[in-house]
């Protein structure tokens, strides 16, 4: 007997997400709770050690997520224009949920692997100031989520329904059928 896990594996890759999310907004919190001076576009700053886990936790949980919705999503692929006109509204969606959600985790991930680094040595460090990279790395986090359900939820639809190409029958024309009439 097969079990619809659909609704427990969104509530997974939300939580991911979301958790992401909230480590990435924590990080920064803790980020700016170190001291540090500014002037103009210029920042020398101590690095936090606790913004540098709590990133480091969040930059684990984003692509993990994503791993779990692809590999549970299944291929949506749409491989030319002449396949994306025949395919139904859910594998388009599907195929624009999954596009999304792969920009919005290079964004993400990137935007919190450069607010971690930034924390990750041991000395102050000065340079270019590289304000709510963190948080915004988190912000992220949560329209990921939101774009990896909906690429789940949207290609195992997908998968369960067959096209609208496939389900039109073609009238068999009698060059098809290997028949051949005898007469006694």
């Amino acid at each position: 007997m097969a079990k619809n896990y659909g609704i427990l594996v969104c509530l997974i890759i939300m939580a991911l997400d979301v958790v992401a999310g909230i480590l990435g907004i924590e990080a920064e919190i803790a980020q700016n709770k170190v001291k540090h001076l500014r002037m103009l576009i210029f920042e020398c700053r101590d690095p936090s050690y606790q913004a540098f886990k709590l990133g480091l936790a969040a930059i684990l949980f984003l692509p993990l997520a994503h791993v779990i919705a692809n590999l549970l999503g299944g291929c949506a692929c749409l491989w030319s224009t002449e396949d994306f006109g025949k395919a139904s509204a859910t594998k388009k969606l599907a195929a624009a949920s999954l596009f999304i959600s792969w920009i919005v985790l290079a964004m993400g991930f990137t935007m919190l692997t450069v607010g971690t680094m930034a924390n990750s040595k041991s000395i102050k460090s000065c340079g270019l100031s590289h304000h709510h990279m963190l948080s915004i790395g988190g912000i992220l986090c949560f329209i990921h989520g939101i774009f990896a359900a909906a690429y789940y939820v949207s290609a195992t639809a997908s998968a369960q329904r067959p096209s609208p190409a496939s389900n039109r029958r073609r009238r068999p024309s009698l060059a098809s059928f290997p028949i051949s009439l005898h007469f006694i």
